[in-house]
């Protein structure tokens, strides 16, 4: 479909609706239309496998489904089986359920490097326990925070660091300190420099590299020598690098970890995972201080808990995390082999692990422009392609990436014409889309 003819006109109107009523026009910032070419961010009507469909009627194959969330592709029919049973039989009660011990058992089994584990409704509540709890066990104030990853928490400790700080005391972000994925040398600088001050390590053990050969193992070595807690965010590399997370992947151990994302298939449930010693401060069998660590009403909701374990089942008996890589892989020849064939290769560069890819849009002088990256969204989304990233779900298949791949091709013949007039502004049709975090709206 020509772009010029590409318009979605109930979608504008139910983004109006929207931003009248919620703050942001969407319950995730990292969902907002400002991140989506002008008047064309798509409101969904509903989706099924890899595919979904606007109030426009237009239906699109989609990545970086529920933000990496819906990893076995939307409605799976082994997820709902599980979730159909548990509400019929009730989804939340005064006592614990006998689904909180399964899920934890299958938690365990699936995460065998964990001991304890303790469930609730999204990341960010699990990141900030595992902070929380590394400050109780050390007895220090301070949060070293991974500075090469984007994101760990809406909470102060994280929000405080980034350009959207408004509200929050600077006495809070004063506490977090940042170290640099990769280099043990500056990490332990750090931990000198606050000697007896840090109460934690905070990264992803991953991201759109790999890490280097005995990087993780020193973090290791490193927190254990200056006293404090290792805590991998596995949000993103949980299930993706391997059923038991990255730390099953690169036979890494952390005091603490957390899991979301993909562990309910775009149900609420997020995890925190570890040592027993630790996870035990915010339970009842020990002497010491009592940590709050987690006590939320709906965190034991069952379907969820139902969910992650049908998930869990799914990646183990299917080999999910193969699937995925092998899906990214074909994606990442295809688009590759699509931008070098129309001289953009330099300019549209697909990055990450086969199972977590994202593309950078670099202009001419190869920097990354958010300008770049609306010519080439609007390019995708004509094409029916909606791909904020390249993130992939096992429900895609072969005719599903070759179809992407051939819209990537069209899009990248008009990049091509961007790049040599040095100007993308005459494809834009409107204002170019915007960083998730920015001090101004």
């Amino acid at each position: 479909m020509d772009t010029e003819e590409f318009r979605l006109p109930r979608s504008r109107e139910a983004n109006e609706r929207l931003h009248a009523m919620i703050p942001g026009g969407a319950h995730t910032y990292a969902k907002g239309d400002d991140q989506y070419p002008e008047d064309l961010a798509p409101v969904i009507s509903h989706g099924h496998g890899a595919h979904v469909w606007d109030v426009d009627g237009n239906r699109y194959i989609e990545y970086g489904s529920g933000l990496r969330s819906v990893s076995l592709g939307h409605a799976h029919p082994r997820v709902l089986e599980a979730v159909r049973r548990e509400i019929d039989r009730g989804s939340n009660f005064v006592r614990p359920s006998i689904v909180e011990v399964e899920a934890a058992e299958r938690f365990l089994a699936t995460v065998p490097t964990a001991e304890m584990v303790k469930f609730t409704k999204n990341g960010s509540d699990a990141t900030t326990a595992a902070v929380r709890l590394a400050r109780a066990v050390t007895g220090r104030p301070r949060v070293a925070i991974c500075a090469d990853h984007p994101f760990f928490s809406t909470d102060d400790w994280f929000i405080g660091t980034t350009p959207m700080s408004a509200g929050i005391p600077a006495a809070t972000t004063e506490l977090t300190v940042s170290f640099p994925y990769g280099d043990l040398p500056a990490t332990e600088e750090l931990l000198t420099r606050y000697q007896d001050e840090v109460a934690c390590l905070i990264l992803e053990p991953a991201g759109h590299t790999e890490p280097s050969p005995g990087y993780l193992a020193g973090l290791r070595e490193l927190a254990d020598r200056h006293g404090c807690v290792l805590i991998f965010d596995e949000m993103i590399t949980g299930f993706r690098w391997s059923e038991a997370g990255a730390q099953g992947l690169y036979g890494v151990v952390p005091d603490l970890s957390t899991f979301g994302k993909a562990l309910g298939n775009g149900f609420a449930v997020s995890a925190l995972a570890g040592r027993r010693a630790l996870m035990e401060r915010g339970g009842l069998r020990h002497s010491g201080d009592r940590v709050f660590l987690l006590s939320t009403t709906h965190g034991a909701e069952t379907h969820s808990l139902a969910a992650a374990m049908a998930v869990q089942t799914t990646y183990v008996e299917e080999g999910i995390t193969a699937q995925l890589h092998a899906l990214g892989e074909r994606l990442a020849a295809g688009v590759r082999e699509a931008a070098s064939g129309h001289g953009v290769g330099d300019h549209i560069v697909v990055r990450g692990r086969a199972s977590n890819l994202v593309f950078a849009t670099l202009d001419e002088n190869g920097r990354p422009s958010q300008q770049y990256r609306t010519l080439f969204l609007r390019q995708l989304l004509a094409g029916g392609v909606l791909a904020p990233s390249f993130v992939v779900s096992s429900a895609l298949d072969d005719a599903d990436i070759d179809r992407t791949v051939d819209v990537v091709a069209q899009a990248c013949a008009v990049y091509r014409k961007a790049v040599d007039a040095a100007d993308p502004t005459p494809w834009l049709a409107g204002r170019p889309v915007k960083p998730v975090f920015r001090r101004l709206a």
